[in-house]
């Protein structure tokens, strides 16, 4: 199996850092729901604002690692 290279690379984890932030602004629309979120309202997801933060988080550190890898090649 062959290496993937660093331009796939940083594309892949440009596009999954978007597809999480996009994922934590959809658990934030407002939604029919049987429980009120802790901010008050019905959401797509009752675990808001927890999972919002959780998706945003994770984004974050992808996008560190993303840096960290693009300035390691860099040298």
């Amino acid at each position: 199996m062959a290496a993937m290279s660093d331009k796939n690379r940083n594309s892949a984890l440009v596009v999954l850092i978007f597809f999480l932030i996009g994922l934590a602004a959809v658990t934030l629309l407002p939604f029919s729901a049987s429980k009120t979120n802790d901010l008050g309202y019905s959401s797509l997801c009752t675990f808001v604002p927890w999972s919002t933060f959780a998706l945003l988080l994770a984004a974050g550190v992808i996008g560190a690692i993303r840096q960290y890898l693009v300035t390691r090649i860099m040298r």
